[in-house]
């Protein structure tokens, strides 16, 4: 009888503990526009490549959608070196006894050319080693989908020593396109490099290890050129100068319908903007809502908004890309920014951040042109099945998988966020010096791949 009463009495007191339902909370799940606009943005449109007549459609629509809830959404128009992906072709010559065409995706910044034959090799993982056992010049490279070199420096690589391309293995089995930016410069690759499908990536490897002459030709018809477009920012008023950005990149890859990458922040953030836009009030710190262009081919609207806000006081950045189902809350390895984010997470029920407050810094998302400015940044940390994640920059990147729980849970949670860090009068609005930045990016090792981004060392000049 004791130990049932002791039980009973820890479940009450694990009742009484749970804090109250959030009103954000409990209107972003129940609401399912968000859901819905994505859906008509996925499927009236495409994948959204910016610069492409899809994406300007696209983004078309959401302005329309916005204004619609009375919103004034602002076009933040900037220049980016863009790219029009057309019809490449690789053929596999030999050793088949007839011509077989490869499932490829011409990676960006890959410039057109006339059709050209030549013998491939395996360069392994693309090191130095690889490639000292093997000669390469004149040949194209099959390169391994585990590849620990960062890109820009195989291309960087294979060029210094002659190749005439490379082809690199997809990751994911079964038939899937990884489709990826050439480099992070803009700067138009000096040999053509394709993602290949994993299935004839091995085949093409078990020829090579049994001696067999493979032979290939590429023509690769996408071409770089000069584009404007613009980032989409919506604000809300608050009483001090240091505001809270929220953005998620607008842009996908062109393969599917960029449901996932990143349909979902960009549904994410206009449940936010709905639910500000219907509840005004006198908020401490103005919000502000980025939708960016440009991420997938080099972070080019988040390094374009950072730098227009250099000047700006801005209390945090929270960048949302591929949120699924919450599990966390990372500092992105600011220290300071601990203590707040642990207060936002005793707000809500234990099971909606199961994982609790993290710092580990991390690259290649919007958040990083923030934060190589000093800003502070924050991310989510979440669960997306993998049998949908899987898809993400390939063909089958589609609406169909987009799941509306998903959508209200993770939008629920963060807007929870937005509230919080905009009235949270502790939050260290400073920014971080040059230097304390290279202490954060050398604590966690993040020199090599800045370098190969072109973003690193500080101090930099502007590329747009």
């Amino acid at each position: 009888m004791k130990t049932l009463l002791a039980v009973v009495l820890c479940f009450s007191a694990s009742l009484v503990a749970q804090p109250a339902p959030l009103p954000v909370v409990t209107e972003l799940l129940a609401d399912r526009s968000a859901y819905e606009l994505l859906g008509r943005l996925c499927d009236d449109f495409g994948g959204r490549l910016t610069g492409s007549p899809a994406s300007e459609g696209a983004m078309k629509a959401l302005i329309k959608e916005l204004s619609a809830l009375g919103l004034k959404p602002e076009r933040q128009k900037f220049t980016m070196p863009g790219w029009v992906r057309g019809d490449d072709e690789v053929t596999l010559l030999a050793p088949l006894p007839s011509p077989r065409r490869l499932r490829v995706a011409a990676l960006s910044y890959t410039q057109p050319h006339a059709p050209f034959e030549a013998e491939v090799v395996d360069i392994g993982q693309g090191r130095d080693e690889d490639f000292a056992k093997i000669e390469v010049r004149g040949k194209i490279g099959l390169l391994a989908a585990n590849t620990s070199v960062p890109r820009g420096f195989y291309e960087k690589a294979a060029v210094e020593r002659g190749m005439k391309g490379v082809l690199f293995i997809n990751r994911e089995g079964g038939g899937q396109l990884l489709a990826r930016t050439g480099g992070f410069s803009g700067k138009p690759l000096k040999i053509p490099v394709y993602s290949l499908v994993q299935e004839e990536g091995k085949w093409i490897g078990r020829l090579l290890a049994r001696r067999q002459k493979v032979r290939v030709r590429i023509h690769t018809r996408s071409h770089c050129e000069r584009i404007e477009t613009m980032n989409l920012i919506v604000r809300f008023p608050g009483r001090t100068a240091d505001k809270v950005v929220l953005g998620a990149h607008f842009d996908s890859w062109d393969l599917g319908q960029g449901a996932m990458d990143n349909g979902v922040g960009l549904a994410q953030l206009f449940a936010l903007a709905k639910y500000l836009a219907a509840h005004p009030a006198d908020r401490l710190r103005p919000i502000e809502l980025i939708w960016y262009n440009g991420e997938e081919q080099g972070l080019w609207g988040s390094r374009h908004a950072a730098n227009v806000a250099r000047g700006e006081a801005i209390a945090a950045m929270v960048n949302l890309d591929m949120v699924g189902y919450p599990l966390s809350v990372n500092a992105c390895g600011d220290e300071a920014l601990v203590p707040a984010l642990t207060r936002f997470a005793a707000t809500l029920p234990v099971e909606r951040l199961r994982e609790g407050v993290k710092n580990i810094a991390w690259l290649a998302s919007d958040h990083t042109p923030y934060q190589l400015e000093g800003v502070r940044v924050i991310t989510l940390g979440a669960h997306i099945d993998r049998e949908v994640n899987r898809y993400y920059h390939d063909l089958a990147d589609t609406f169909d998988k987009s799941d509306p729980k998903m959508i209200a849970e993770s939008a629920a949670t963060i807007g929870a966020l937005a509230l919080f860090l905009a009235d949270e009068p502790a939050l260290p609005v400073k920014r971080r010096t040059p230097a304390e930045v290279a202490t954060l990016v050398k604590m966690f090792g993040l020199e090599p791949r800045l370098t190969a981004m072109g973003l690193w060392p500080l101090p930099r000049a502007s590329t747009l």
